[in-house]
């Protein structure tokens, strides 16, 4: 099993995942979710932290609760606002694995501080140009606070011109991008109403994106 910074025995804190996109609707809390069970799969404990005062990191983990208790076992949920994310994420660091930050969709100041607190940054694109313009700003932001950043590419079409000239702008960047990828599948939308994950269950294309992602991410932070 990939070893990530893990704190049991040697008094290491455990690592912080920040996914930020400033464009609404590219995915970051689903990826959130995901790659939190993923990574739980895995054998590692997961911290989730929701400062996207929507709240919906927070209703799929609440509804997880709700119909299997023992799901949540290895995992927390706590809410933090843009000023408190670096306390919480220290604290929380202190007795998990993994901490994974689900942020609101806007670059700016108040994003700052969970990139501050981030060992990694993950930006999830959507095949859209939208998508891809609006992560400029993002990774702006991150290479000031001089933070690793991989790029996500998410609801892909393997095949279709646009997700070519996406795949291939996105290239472009001078960011790190992710090998593994996740498709435009309904079960993502399913399993996320019902509190679970893509990666659980039977064997499907999804859930194999998602271990394929949550392995080169947790390879990341292990390569520190």
């Amino acid at each position: 099993m990939l070893q990530l910074r893990n704190h049991e025995g040697d008094g290491m804190a455990g690592s912080v995942i920040t996914v930020a996109q400033q464009k609404g609707g590219s995915g970051k809390t689903t990826l959130s979710a995901n790659l939190a069970i993923g990574l739980r799969l895995a054998g590692h404990s997961v911290a989730l932290i929701d400062t996207d005062p929507q709240g919906s990191l927070g209703r799929w983990f609440m509804t997880r609760l709700e119909h299997n208790p023992e799901a949540v076992e290895g995992l927390e949920f706590a809410t933090s606002s843009a000023w408190g994310i670096t306390y919480e994420c220290r604290k929380l660091a202190e007795r998990f694995d993994v901490v994974i930050v689900d942020t609101p969709p806007k670059a700016d100041s108040d994003l700052r501080p969970a990139l501050r607190a981030a060992d990694l940054v993950l930006v999830p694109v959507s095949m859209s140009h939208l998508d891809l313009w609006a992560t400029e700003s993002v990774l702006d932001l991150a290479r000031r606070e001089n933070r690793e950043v991989m790029m996500v590419m998410n609801r892909t079409r393997p095949g279709t011109r646009l997700s070519g000239e996406i795949t291939a702008a996105a290239t472009k960047m001078a960011a790190r991008i992710a090998d593994a990828t996740l498709g435009n599948r309904v079960g993502y939308a399913e399993a996320f109403g019902h509190g679970l994950s893509a990666a659980e269950g039977r064997k499907t294309p999804a859930r194999d994106e998602v271990a394929a992602l949550s392995a080169e991410v947790a390879q990341v932070l292990a390569n520190g």
